[in-house]
């Protein structure tokens, strides 16, 4: 089912009972952001804040907050549709003759799909915004955490063009309002848009951008996705493949760009490749952490397009599961084909929400010979934005790789430290606080799969010298007096499946590696496999947050080490004084007197009562 439109959407959603009205004032600072977490945590609907104080405009969020609601979004059942669609556009093998040219005329007309459709006018240049009408401050802006630097566009359909190739691009990329005509532009790195401002500065002229806010939703989602570098594929001809039909654009009115004719809003503008970059920043981010300060550049916004009633949709990220989880599983689902054409040994992967999409990938692979985890891992690794994939868990073809509790079982059972994990370095996502560089670090694959002769011969623990898979039982959690309270641990636990795991007040460098070797040696690892050291603020009966504290504050080449028969994550905190010379980023949490307020107000919101367990939290703590 294609929309139109965005607000199309929201009516369905609204008819759906899976989008609710509140007409209450609220704040855009703090408060939306504490009601759209508890909301998208609990499987709860779609918001649309008709009273957004200080602004002239309505706000939406949350509307693909659950995997259903992204499905809809997408125009399919169920995400798994998605990978079946592909595969079935990409399967077009050579046919001989008018009956076979014929056969693959539906295939065909998919593909005709692709390319987007020029229009004069639409719906978002209804009204213009040009010179000093423009006032970012009228649109309902987030702030969304309490240490955030400011106000930020956290939904930008960021459109820019390549200055010698006529190349589009459009990415999603926060945007940090400094003015009221001015943004930061979060360009990092690896950015295509970065690689477009570096071309313009190359030639001596500014960078022409336009910012679209809306669109429907296969454009929104469009803008995250991860395209192969495919000519002729970009983020509007995925959304119209998606939509099933040509994807409406137009010139802007300042600038010579293509802008989505249905947008709510457009800002347009330029970035001058000249001018010094301003620091941008605190911004709590989809790891869960504050990304710190740092120079990017800025966006000068020349005309604000709009509807005539428009409606500004938002986003938050943060501590998982947000929104952003089913986004990246559409993502899987969309790009699962492509990478099975490359791997073909591959039966499925998934990216959990506790690994914030970079920090792990659990593959399942079909295998057939000794080695054939790593050849995969490595593989994954060379695949676009692979690259920043930080932990690789393989797995046999029969584990769901999305039941997060069976991964980790299987891990237990069938990866013996030192013997079935290899370490390895690469390209980090520049978000990464705990790399050993910026934006480059170390890497871990874990080799779950079931072992071939071949492959147990190698170094293993004193307690693995038979270097078989161990069943279950061979895990046996210890009476919580007999575990060692010294070195600073503040709160532990064991799970059947032979995971320890220990809160500890860092205060010391070197504590982890003796506390290490203190657990290492104790009776009660005997039926241990891993230990998992955290900080104070982790809850170790809670296994999402252990293992999205863990994922997060590892690089893997240093904080992860086989000691004993235990393979060890260091996931505490690293100090200058061990060689960590970047600041380390404080955890999301918000504001106490937000969320007081927000428990006082919720019978206001007309929201329903929250459910009390997260429907779509995977694996159940231990």
């Amino acid at each position: 089912m294609a929309f139109p439109d965005l607000q199309s959407f929201i009516r369905l959603l609204e008819a759906r009972g899976e989008l609710v009205r509140v007409h209450t004032p609220v704040s855009r600072e703090l408060e939306i952001t504490e009601i759209a977490d508890r909301l998208v945590k609990t499987g709860g609907p779609a918001v649309l804040f008709e009273q957004v104080l200080g602004s002239d405009f309505p706000l939406v969020i949350g509307l693909m907050g659950t995997r259903e609601r992204t499905a809809l979004a997408l125009g399919v059942a169920d995400l798994d549709e998605l990978a079946a669609r592909v595969r079935h556009l990409i399967d077009l093998k050579g046919a001989r003759g008018l009956g076979g040219l014929l056969g693959q005329l539906p295939k065909l007309r998919d593909a005709m799909n692709l390319p987007p459709r020029r229009v004069n006018t639409g719906p978002a240049q209804e009204v213009v915004w040009r010179g000093d009408e423009v006032d970012l401050s009228r649109l309902p802006i987030l702030k969304c955490w309490p240490q955030d630097g400011g106000p930020f566009v956290t939904l930008p359909l960021v459109i820019t063009k390549d200055p010698e190739t006529g190349e589009r691009n459009m990415g999603m990329y926060r945007m940090q309002v400094m003015g009221r005509n001015v943004t930061g532009m979060h360009w990092q790195r690896h950015k295509t848009g970065t690689r477009h401002l570096e071309k313009a500065r190359a030639l001596g002229q500014r960078l022409e951008v336009a910012v679209a806010i809306g669109g429907d939703p296969a454009l929104i989602y469009a803008a995250t996705a991860p395209l192969p570098p495919i000519p002729g594929l970009d983020e509007f001809a995925l959304a119209g493949y998606l939509r099933g039909q040509r994807y409406p654009v137009m010139k802007g009115v300042t600038v010579d760009l293509d802008v989505p004719a249905n947008a709510e809003f457009i800002l347009e503008g330029y970035v001058d490749p000249q001018e010094p970059w301003v620091m941008e920043g605190p911004f709590g981010d989809h790891t869960g952490f504050y990304t710190l300060p740092d120079l990017y550049p800025q966006f000068h916004v020349t005309a604000v397009t709009m509807r005539r009633q428009p409606i500004y949709p938002a986003t938050i990220v943060g501590r998982p599961p947000m929104e952003d989880a089913y986004l990246i599983e559409a993502s899987e689902r969309l790009f699962l084909p492509a990478a099975q054409l490359i791997l073909p040994e591959i039966v499925d992967y998934h990216m959990p929400p506790a690994g914030v999409a970079h920090n792990l990938v659990v593959v399942s692979i079909k295998k057939s010979y000794p080695g054939q985890a790593y050849k995969v891992a490595n593989g994954l690794f060379g695949l676009g934005q692979m690259m920043f994939a930080k932990v690789i868990v393989v797995v046999d073809e029969g584990v769901k790789v999305n039941d997060f509790a069976a991964v980790w079982r299987e891990v237990a059972q069938k990866a013996v430290p030192g013997r079935d994990t290899l370490t390895t370095r690469g390209p980090t996502d520049v978000l990464d606080h705990s790399s050993r560089g910026w934006g480059y670090g170390g890497k871990l694959i874990i080799d779950a799969t079931t072992k071939r002769p071949e492959e147990v011969g190698g170094a293993v623990s004193s307690r693995d010298e038979q270097a078989g898979d161990l069943a279950p039982e061979a895990f046996a959690p210890q009476v919580a007096a007999s575990l060692p309270t010294s070195g600073g641990v503040l709160a532990q636990t064991q799970t059947p499946d032979g995971y320890w795991l220990v809160a500890l007040n860092k205060t010391r460098p070197g504590q982890a590696q003796e506390l290490a070797q203190l657990f290492a040696a104790h009776p009660a690892a005997a039926g241990m496999r891993h230990l998992l050291l955290v900080d104070e603020e982790t809850n170790v009966h809670d296994l999402q947050d252990v293992w999205w504290t863990i994922l997060n504050n590892i690089d893997p080449e240093r904080d992860v080490w086989p000691q004993g028969g235990l393979l060890v994550w260091d996931g505490a905190r690293k100090l200058p004084e061990e060689g960590f010379v970047r600041p380390w980023p404080p955890k999301i949490v918000m504001d106490e007197a937000v969320v007081r307020r927000v428990d006082a107000l919720w019978h206001l919101y007309g929201l329903a009562p929250l459910q009390v367990t997260p429907p779509e939290k995977e694996g159940a703590a231990q």
